[in-house]
């Protein structure tokens, strides 16, 4: 008989890629499986997954605002709500198991389904779990994490190491140097940057990029710089669409297999799905956490690489003074490039979506 399960969470790309990426994985292990979403109203989830193929149902359902009291009046009617909801949905749709990815649907869905006695799976994406995933870990069957000394937040004997589920087409790079040269018209003669901030966008990182033009430029190397969707257009208003023959502007990638096989080194921020395919991607990285994210996550993140020597670290209030000087730096360090390719490649975990699928089967067949 055909298995059922729901798949919760989203709000962001680096929810939502994985979630996406584990249905994928069951519907290539057995096409019969049936797969149903739960997202929240209003996020990125609910256009993305539907174009990916699946179906999805959205909760009315936000996280705690940290910037407003008044914002969260609602948040109380709004959970007791979304559990009522979820409660529904799990009636209707009848699981075997369910899986939380994390992101605003995935707490109410879990807790429903931990009610409704449906075994459960997470998949706990940052090196710090957040309040709603340690206190649901106590009744999930299984607990899938990317990083190391997970147990101080998790029963130990729920842990499974898998990774973070990657998007595969964008971390496939290899011998595609000359065709990512000429997508974006770059010099096979002059050393690449890659900035990137998310399709969104990160605001430091655009700041820190507009403050070292001139000495990117004196040094004669090349930058693809991703924007973001919410700077692009001020971006350009300001330098205009052509700045700069060795200054790409680029407000989102669609080609990230081949932003990444023209860099030379990479900066980032530190999310966790960024995180996964930059080991997978095995370039020098320098990271620079989002500071705006729920228990300042991305630190931690970071920091998981930087005691590895995996990576290298430019705090966001530093950035705007330090970050093109430490890119200029690291594109000059042949040997400090080599050792943070190399640690940072020992930390891929290339198979993490099949790996979760499978327990997740497992998990069906054990209850």
């Amino acid at each position: 008989m055909a298995k059922r399960i729901i798949i919760s969470g989203g709000g962001t790309g680096g929810h939502i890629f994985p979630a996406i990426s584990i249905a994928n994985a069951l519907k290539n292990i057995d096409p019969e499986t049936e797969i149903l979403f739960v997202g929240a109203l209003g996020r990125m989830e609910m256009e993305k997954v539907p174009a990916a193929g699946y179906k999805i149902i959205g909760l009315d359902i936000r996280g705690i605002q940290r910037d407003s009291i008044w914002k969260n009046v609602m948040f109380p009617v709004k959970l007791v709500n979304s559990v009522r909801k979820a409660l529904q949905i799990i009636k209707d749709f009848k699981p075997d198991a369910a899986v939380g990815v994390g992101g605003y649907a995935s707490g109410p869905l879990l807790y429903a389904a931990s009610m409704k006695k449906i075994p459960y799976l997470i998949q706990e994406q940052n090196s710090y779990a957040g309040i709603t995933n340690k206190w649901l870990g106590k009744g999930a069957t299984k607990i899938c994490v990317a990083f190391d000394n997970m147990d101080q937040f998790f029963p130990a004997n729920k842990i499974i190491k898998t990774g973070n589920p990657i998007r595969k087409d964008a971390v496939n790079i290899a011998g595609k140097h000359m065709q990512a040269l000429e997508l974006f018209k770059l010099s096979a003669f002059k050393k690449t940057i890659l900035v990137t901030g998310g399709s969104l966008g990160a605001r430091t990182l655009n700041n820190s990029i507009m403050a070292g033009l001139d000495k990117l430029i004196a040094a004669d190397v090349q930058v693809i710089w991703q924007t973001g969707k919410f700077y692009y257009k001020g971006i350009i208003e300001k330098l205009g669409e052509d700045y700069h023959p060795d200054i790409k502007i680029r407000e989102f990638l669609t080609r990230m297999d081949l932003a990444y096989a023209a860099a030379d080194i990479i900066i980032s921020r530190a999310g966790a799905g960024t995180i996964a395919e930059l080991c997978m991607v095995k370039k020098p990285v320098i990271l620079v956490p989002s500071p705006n994210v729920a228990e300042d996550h991305q630190t931690k993140n970071a920091l998981a690489l930087v005691q590895e020597d995996a990576a290298v670290f430019v705090a966001d209030r530093d950035a705007p003074e330090k970050l093109v000087d430490r890119a200029l730096e690291l594109l000059n360090d042949r040997d400090l490039q080599k050792k943070v390719s190399t640690n940072i490649a020992k930390m891929a975990m290339p198979n993490a979506d099949e790996v979760i699928a499978q327990e997740l089967i497992k998990i069906i067949h054990n209850n």
